[in-house]
Formats: C-alpha cells, sequence, structure tokens
C-alpha cells in the first residue's frame, strides 16, 4: 500500500496534460473504482503503471513515485512499453474521431 498519496499533485498533472481520471484508468488497463484506489491510498502502483503514468502526464516516472509515495522500484525500460500502450490509445482515439465525423457528415447531408 502506498505511504502517501499526493491527490492535489495529481489531479493537477492530470488535468494539465488533458486528461481525465476516467482516460487515465483506460490507459492503465484498470476501471474507474481501480484508480479510485489508487487516489485513496488502497492501491499501489506497480512499475508498468508508473511506467504509462510518466508518459501520459510528462514527467520522469521518479517524480511519479515520489507524489505517489510508493516503494515500487522506478521503472528503467518500461517506456518502450508505456509507449505502446499510448500508441494504442491513439490509435483507438483517432478512430473514434473518424467515427465522429461521418456521422457529423451524414447528419448535415440528411435533407
Amino acid at each position: 500500500m502506498a505511504l502517501f498519496f499526493d491527490t492535489e499533485w495529481f489531479d493537477a498533472a492530470v488535468a494539465k496534460a488533458g486528461l481525465s481520471r476516467a482516460i487515465l484508468a483506460q490507459a492503465l488497463g484498470l476501471n474507474e473504482t481501480q484508480l479510485a484506489e489508487v487516489w485513496k491510498d488502497q492501491r499501489e502502483l506497480s512499475v508498468h503503471e508508473v511506467a504509462i503514468m510518466a508518459v501520459l502526464l510528462a514527467v520522469p516516472p521518479e517524480e511519479i513515485a515520489h507524489h505517489a509515495g510508493i516503494s515500487t522500484p522506478i521503472p528503467g525500460t518500461a517506456e518502450p512499453k508505456a509507449q505502446t500502450g499510448l500508441d494504442e490509445v491513439n490509435r483507438r482515439l483517432a478512430r473514434i474521431e473518424a467515427a465522429l465525423a461521418e456521422l457529423t457528415a451524414l447528419v448535415k447531408a440528411r435533407p
């Protein structure tokens, strides 16, 4: 379990990155309840999750670990794995945006 989770710092970092807790949870492969447990110090982040959060929030993994107050080792080579997850999220977002554009065009084309 985490020693101290800096909720305010994480909320600010998530907002600064233009994300939400829901998006962050999805990128981490967690549901929103599991992410809420992290925020409440009821669940510790894994090395992989620290790496993904570092990429998404554009901060070093050490900073994530520090503000999470965790004893989890800092990831060293996990970034390529985190980047793969981020790439998948970006691909999914692109598909959603394309589908939305198609639907918008269909609605506008209706008489």
